[in-house]
């Protein structure tokens, strides 16, 4: 079934009512659009408490509420939407100040090029129906996650049930035997009975189809040629993760958690006589693991598409390629670039990260000057540390070579680097040093800037971390857990020592090739 054309919905708030008449208009005119026109912007926000909008565009100065103030609000109703603010010269600045406080899309200095404008309108209408349709596929797994949870709850609670009920009825046998028997038989999950010294004593049979094993009275069956791993019995009680069962008939693996329970037949000086292990299949569980990385994968690699068509297309602006542009002409594409380029830089980021996770990425390790390395990576951000009048000084003795990824590990040191960059005041002082002995080669970078607390460290490499709880960064949280990921996948490790309001020393270690000139 194809998907149902939908008429994107702009709102545009102004209160001289030849310009709404000109925007209105124009879009109409040049593309299937609904347009809603205001000249109040009070007015213009009642219409927006009850409507569905995808876009809007708002006047600076308006005599009951200022553009910022007015697309403040609109943000309470529709928080996804691209939206899009016309300045005079003048208020240029109070533009770009909106752009981080409001969560603006674009602003648009008056008057505007008809031709930019459409551009900039069906840039952010595609701005606005990616974030709906991401929304959508956040609810859709939210709603699958809960799902799985619930299921996972009720089975670890019926799983637990089953088990003490089993452990009830085996302490009076002779009376329970019907009633243990037919629930060991038809409970979905796989039960088995082993020895204390690990022989296969009983099996049910949604074991023996999970695993291709018929056991018989009296016969002795290897676990090791079942499971892929010891069960590691102990006389507690405990549930066993990662663990795969080889089918002796299909060859087929299939990935189960597995619940050990000791059973003791004399409950006072607790005689433990074998074991009662409750397998569960949880193919299902990772499928969904799976759709949900793949989902996330999907969506990073299509969304670099259609970013890199519009940073070449803004190049084609830029280099006059179209023709002449204006100072004024310039600072805006200048700006969209800048905006579209860290944009990519986080799906590049997203897709980064999902690859490690999912070991699709692979490095490719070379050796090289290592004092040469931390210069380039130096003249990468050198800019910003002139900028800032930042001293910075390098500890990194010459003719020593190091073996690694060397565009991986750049990305490292650079995230590093900015990092302690943004982070560091005006004039201060940034180290970079290194340690090397007959192992390891250790880097370090050192800033003085605010620290970090101590209870915030343990989280700081995670996934989508926002830094710690005095707002140090309001980046994605991707940076450092993908130089984590990256360090790691080198065979080394990554860590930091900081103290709250005295700096930061990140540090990392890779494995040496011994490499002397």
């Amino acid at each position: 079934m194809k998907e149902q054309f939908k008429v994107s919905k702009i709102l545009i708030v102004d209160d001289e009512s030849m310009i709404t008449l000109s925007l209105k208009n124009l879009l109409q005119l040049e593309g299937n659009y609904d347009v809603i026109v205001f000249n109040s912007p009070v007015e213009a926000l009642d219409y927006a408490k009850e409507n569905i909008i995808d876009l809007v565009i708002s006047d600076f100065l308006m005599p009951q509420m200022n553009g910022i103030e007015f697309l403040t609000k609109i943000k309470k109703y529709h928080a996804d939407i691209s939206l899009i603010l016309l300045t005079g010269y003048a208020d240029k600045e109070n533009a770009i100040n909106a752009i981080n406080k409001v969560g603006l899309y674009r602003y648009m200095e008056k008057p505007w090029q008809n031709d930019e404008l459409l551009i900039c309108v069906k840039n952010g209408l595609e701005r606005s129906h990616l974030y709906e349709k991401l929304q959508l596929k956040i609810k859709e797994l939210d709603t699958a996650n809960q799902k799985l949870e619930n299921y996972n709850k009720n089975l670890e609670e019926l799983v637990k049930e089953k088990t003490n009920y089993l452990q009830e009825a085996l302490n009076n046998l002779e009376c329970a035997n019907n009633k243990l028997n037919a629930t060991f038989n038809s409970c979905a999950d796989g039960i088995i009975i082993i020895s204390k010294s690990g022989v296969l004593m009983q099996t049910n049979p949604a074991f023996e189809n999970m695993s291709g094993v018929c056991h018989y009275k009296g016969q002795n069956i290897d676990l090791t040629d079942i499971f892929e791993k010891d069960l590691n019995l102990t006389t507690e009680q405990t549930l066993l993760r990662d663990l795969k069962i080889k089918n002796k008939i299909t060859h087929r693996d299939t990935p189960v958690e597995v619940s050990v329970a000791p059973v003791y037949i004399n409950n006072n000086n607790k005689t433990n006589e074998f074991y009662i292990c409750v397998i569960r299949d949880i193919t299902t569980q990772q499928e969904a693991n799976r759709l949900r990385d793949d989902f996330i994968a999907t969506l990073t690699h299509d969304l670099k598409t259609p970013l890199h068509a519009a940073i070449q297309t803004l190049d084609f602006f830029l280099d006059g390629t179209v023709g002449p542009l204006n100072d004024k002409q310039h600072l805006l594409l200048e700006a969209m670039k800048s905006s579209n380029n860290d944009l990519l830089s986080l799906v590049n980021n997203l897709l980064q990260a999902y690859k490690y996770e999912s070991g699709q990425l692979y490095l490719s390790k070379d050796e090289f000057e290592l004092k040469e390395f931390i210069d380039n990576c130096i003249n990468e951000v050198d800019a910003l540390i002139k900028k800032k009048e930042i001293n910075l000084t390098i500890d990194v003795k010459d003719n020593e070579k190091i073996y690694a990824d060397k565009q991986e590990l750049k990305r490292v040191v650079i995230n590093l680097l900015g990092n302690a960059i943004s982070y560091t005041s005006q004039s201060k002082n940034i180290n970079i040093y290194t340690d090397i002995d007959d192992s390891f080669v250790n880097i370090s970078i050192r800033d003085e800037g605010g620290g970090i607390p101590s209870e915030d460290i343990p989280k700081l490499f995670n996934r989508f971390s926002q830094g710690t709880s005095k707002k140090r960064s309001t980046g994605t949280g991707l940076g450092l857990f993908l130089s984590g990921q990256i360090i790691e996948a080198h065979g080394g490790n990554i860590s930091l020592e900081s103290e709250y309001g005295k700096g930061s020393i990140f540090k990392f270690s890779l494995p040496r090739k011994v490499v002397k000139v």
